[in-house]
């Protein structure tokens, strides 16, 4: 299915590794010019080139903190210097720490807030202008499955994706019709991040191999597996082409199957 966005530009925000990586690979692939962004100079600087290797389109990196206001505003303008305007862009961010209510401190509070919905708020609003411009543009959230259903011991991403979503939802009304904004819903995946995680559970006995560990993980998911993080790329990419055209303030898990919730 050619998703018509070749010759666009995207800027994907926390993509030096992990499902950011995989959205921006997945648009590269299609043909678009991205972005890279993370806050490591060499990680970036890696995944700037693997993906380069794919792609079909430019791709350039750009490293900024998404917790500052001022570097947010650089980094939107130099995807808009280096192509020429920004037909995409892709949120994402770090997951805040682990842990239960009583332990988590008002810093934490705070730090989340900022990293995770304070970053959409400003990359937004650097964007929008350029979004609307030409046939108009979208957004696309990467968020959590937390949205829907409450995991244990992840008070923080529980409570203030929450947030990201509501803006979301928010911003499909105010910026419509000239900007789409829907947000994806991710379960467990294989990143770097959870190979790391099996890793260490092999090392602490947990498991006997990381085959066991990696099937373990995904038994309680009704497809039997965790997901390649390049499944979540397509469906980013899908939500940012004209093929979904009629979708729009929607928030998608992309779980096989995990979820509980009826909506």
């Amino acid at each position: 299915m050619d998703l018509e966005i070749e010759g666009d530009s995207a800027l994907v925000t926390a993509s030096s590794s992990g499902l950011g990586k995989a959205a921006a690979t997945r648009l590269a692939e299609e043909g678009a010019n991205v972005v890279l962004n993370g806050r490591d100079e060499d990680r970036l600087q890696d995944a700037v080139e693997e993906v380069q290797e794919v792609a079909e389109g430019e791709v350039v990196g750009h490293a900024a903190d998404l917790t500052d206001a001022d570097a947010i505003t650089t980094l939107v303008d130099r995807t808009v210097e280096e192509f020429g305007g920004l037909d995409h862009l892709v949120t994402n961010a770090g997951g805040p720490p682990s842990g239960p209510f009583l332990e988590t401190t008002d810093e934490e509070w705070y730090d989340a807030y900022d990293l995770l919905v304070m970053s959409v708020v400003r990359l937004v609003r650097e964007s929008a202008e350029h979004l609307q411009e030409g046939d108009g543009g979208t957004i696309v959230t990467i968020a959590s499955r937390s949205v829907k259903e409450a995991i244990p011991s992840l008070v923080l991403s529980n409570a203030v994706r929450m947030g990201v979503v509501g803006l979301e939802k928010t911003l499909s009304k105010e910026l419509a019709p000239e900007i789409r904004a829907n947000a994806v819903l991710p379960a467990p995946h294989e990143t770097d991040r959870t190979v790391e995680l099996i890793e260490q559970g092999v090392e602490r006995g947990e498991y006997e191999s990381y085959e066991q560990g990696l099937e373990e993980r995904g038994a309680p998911i009704p497809l039997g597996r965790i997901g390649d993080p390049m499944e979540l790329g397509d469906a980013v990419a899908y939500l940012s082409s004209e093929r979904s055209s009629f979708i729009n303030g929607v928030a998608i898990p992309v779980d096989g199957g995990l979820g509980a919730s009826n909506l």
